[in-house]
């Protein structure tokens, strides 16, 4: 019973990329198994939660899907900052939004949690005869950044679970530097305590 409790995790997510990309239509699949034809702007960001359970964990996502439009870029730190996984969204049918996506893997890796687990989500994949950016590409990029990469489409649903899925599957091997960070930090007052006690006696 000790490790089911142990099992089960809160992961912060969230979501990044152009606007227009789907990030909010990717979610809502998700977590509302629905998707909406016209899915206005994102304003700031949008919290969700969604629980998946994988072999013997349980996974709640704190999801936060941040705004594409430039002017809330500033905005993003304070979402993606002790995030443990973010999908980074790019539209497969739209070139200047996987170059939006390539800006915003650079930006984790400068400043995001350096465990975080970090999906590429290239979206509109039932659009494929309008097709811009090449899988092949994405793929080769996603490997050489560190990155696990899917073709997503959430009209359709394709992929769409699978990619959280994945996340929550690698999640807890990206997570046990911060427990051990929380006892060390326990431990040290205790130490201190018996040492000035000691010394009193």
């Amino acid at each position: 019973m000790a490790t089911v409790g142990r099992n089960n995790l809160n992961a912060k997510l969230v979501l990044l990329g152009d606007m227009g990309a789907g990030k909010s239509s990717l979610v809502l699949r998700f977590v509302k198994g629905q998707f909406l034809e016209f899915q206005e702007s994102t304003i700031g960001a949008a919290f969700f939660s969604q629980t998946l359970a994988i072999n013997d964990a349980t996974v709640k996502f704190e999801i936060w899907d941040t705004a594409g439009q430039e002017r809330y870029h500033s905005l993003a730190p304070m979402y993606y900052r002790g995030a443990a996984a973010a999908i980074i969204v790019y539209d497969i049918t739209n070139s200047d939004s996987f170059t939006r996506a390539k800006k915003w893997v650079q930006e984790l890796q400068k400043q995001g949690n350096p465990n975080m687990v970090v999906a590429l989500a290239g979206n509109k994949a039932d659009l494929e005869d309008k097709r811009k950016v090449t899988a092949e590409e994405a793929r080769v990029y996603a490997e050489e950044n560190g990155l696990f990469f899917m073709e997503t489409s959430a009209k359709t649903a394709a992929n769409v679970n699978d990619v959280f899925h994945e996340i929550a599957k690698r999640l807890p091997r990206a997570q046990p530097a911060q427990n051990t960070a929380g006892m060390v930090l326990v431990d040290r007052p205790a130490e201190g305590a018996r040492a000035s006690a000691s010394c009193c006696s």
